[in-house]
């Protein structure tokens, strides 16, 4: 395939720039990671310099965001793993909850490092060290640095999973010169539907790269349970209704504990399981609920679900596939308030929960318009609207079981797709 031209004059500002900036940068990212206990030698990966040695034969490298973006790719490396028994696989992202969830979670004969930060010289040592065969992209990691520096060396370069919010759009578009440059990067463009694929070619992407691929979130496999645990929360329950209201942000929470009061006026026995986004804010819920006048059981504090306890705070790093397991019924987080976005509603559909969700899904409206559709998802708002259903279907257990069914059947179809994803990946990248 044909490779675009020369720098324009935005991308020599930004890599200047980017270089200058680099140290300081660098010590506001490494505090941060120091903050959330990284420890120093892994902190230096995103100077890139390597915590580990590359193994030897054919790497491919992958590299998401965060959380979300890293697990989306672990399907695509068990296949790919099968298909090729020789080569060695390297997952890169940028946030400490991801490197201790890949911890656990990477199967054999892939490791996890962070990310090197888009200056040059981080680039060329992590390019260096590593030299990767292919490099797999995910979702709408575009760095200009990165990509033009691996370009150049003879990677081939895919972006998988692809998805540009509107505004990310209209920002690349104001600089169509550079827009097309970095897009010329990747011999593949693979997009979760066909909006984001008119998104990519109006900003320049080439139409022959370019196709509708699927949803890589549809295709993970559930999260990990720890069947001890949720048996014990099992057992704890006994009969009483019980829902979830899971990746919640600040001011989402108070939404969730007022629609839990009015769940409470009709089943008194109900339990909510209130799972935070961020488990360090475990403290300001605690205080929150009590405020409320509400009896909880504390998770990291090793507290036991009695009788009397109407909240139970799963404020923990890690569990959340447990909880699905043991709840039938979850409301998603991120999506009550403006400016979050949204979360990944295959991880509750795929373990057999019936979904509720916000208005507020961007990132990920490609996938709520269709599960709402076709009674997968169902929206609320306003506590009165989330009692309303939340009461409805732990009234009803035929309904809850139809909602249930309807979540588990969409994310299998959607996951269907992505055999075919992989074979043309592979293709085009000559893996």
């Amino acid at each position: 395939m044909s490779r675009p031209g020369g720098a324009t004059p935005l991308y020599t500002l930004y890599s200047g720039l980017t270089r200058l900036a680099a140290p300081l940068v660098l010590h506001h990212v490494g505090r941060k990671l120091s903050d959330q206990g990284v420890e120093a030698r892994r902190i230096r990966e995103r100077a890139g310099r390597p915590s580990l040695d590359r193994p030897p034969g054919e790497l491919i490298w992958f590299h998401g965001a965060s959380v979300g973006e890293s697990l989306s790719v672990l399907s695509v490396i068990d296949r790919l793993a099968r298909r090729r028994p020789d080569a060695h696989f390297l997952v890169t992202s940028g946030t400490a909850s991801s490197a201790q969830i890949l911890a656990r979670r990477l199967p054999p004969r892939a490791l996890h490092q962070f990310a090197p930060l888009d200056a040059p010289h981080y680039i060329d040592r992590f390019l260096d060290h590593w030299q990767p065969r292919a490099g797999i992209f995910v979702e709408s990691e575009l760095w200009p640095g990165m990509l033009v520096r691996a370009r150049d060396r003879g990677l081939r370069l895919a972006l998988l999973n692809a998805r540009l919010s509107e505004k990310s759009a209209r920002g690349w578009a104001r600089h169509p010169d550079t827009a097309r440059m970095v897009l010329d990067c990747f011999d593949i463009l693979l997009t979760q539907n066909a909006t984001i694929a008119e998104r990519l070619r109006l900003m320049g992407a080439d139409a022959e790269r370019l196709s509708v691929g699927a949803n890589l979130k549809a295709a993970a496999a559930p999260l990990p349970v720890d069947e001890i645990t949720r048996d014990e929360l099992r057992r704890a329950l006994g009969d009483r209704p019980v829902w979830a209201a899971s990746s919640t942000h600040p001011g989402e929470d108070e939404i969730v504990l007022d629609a839990h009061a009015r769940v409470l006026e009709r089943h008194p026995d109900a339990l909510l399981l209130l799972i935070p986004r961020h488990p360090e804010r475990g403290d300001d819920l605690q205080r929150m609920i009590a405020e409320r006048g509400l009896a909880r059981t504390r998770r990291s504090a090793g507290e036991r679900i009695t009788a009397a306890t109407q909240v139970y705070l799963a404020d923990t790093l890690g569990e959340t596939g447990t909880w699905y397991a043991a709840c039938p019924l979850i409301l998603l987080g991120g999506s009550l308030l403006p400016d979050i976005g949204g979360h990944n509603p295959f991880e509750p559909a795929v373990s057999g929960a019936a979904v509720l969700t916000g208005p507020h899904v961007a990132n990920f409206s490609e996938t709520f318009g269709p599960m709402i559709d076709r009674g997968a998802a169902t929206e609320v708002a306003t506590p009165a609207e989330i009692a309303g259903k939340v009461g409805d279907w732990l009234a009803s257990p035929a309904l809850l079981a139809d909602k249930r069914a309807a979540a588990r059947a969409f994310a299998r179809t959607e996951a269907s797709a992505l055999d075919q994803v992989i074979d043309r990946m592979i293709d085009c990248l000559a893996l």
